[in-house]
């Protein structure tokens, strides 16, 4: 006789992944997890428990909801996975790209914090005022 798949409460998901009940329910009213229902309990899958995996990493990475959805969205039933593959790295080559610009970005702030400051402290020392 088989034994019956397990089974998460949300509870259960909340303290495994470190986030709120909140949280995963924002994520089943989105559409990415649907959970059985026993009165006003939620019972929670392997597969809604990979699914909730695949969105916090998602998330962590900067991606959409709409990014998040779409590669969550691409392993349901698909036969071949080349594409899913393709299409994910697709998503991360972009989000990579944005990651980068952002630290170029940042960069030249703060060469140009730098460079203020640096103005700043020689008109104080000039002026003989302490420098902090």
């Amino acid at each position: 006789m088989s034994q019956p798949a397990p089974t998460f409460a949300i509870s259960d998901l909340a303290r495994e992944f470190g986030i709120t009940p909140r949280t995963i329910r924002f994520w089943e009213d989105q559409g990415i997890l649907a959970p059985q229902r026993e009165g006003s309990k939620r019972i929670f899958t392997r597969r809604d428990r990979a699914r909730l995996k695949m969105a916090l990493r998602g998330k962590r990475l900067g991606l959409s909801l709409a990014e998040i959805k779409d590669l969550i969205g691409m392993y349901e039933g698909a036969q071949d996975e080349s594409s899913q593959l393709q299409q994910c790295l697709r998503v991360i080559a972009k989000r990579r790209q944005s990651l980068e610009q952002q630290r170029e970005d940042i960069e030249t702030m703060l060469t140009e914090i730098s460079q203020f400051e640096e103005q700043c402290r020689n008109i104080l020392s000039e002026r003989g005022e302490p420098v902090a």
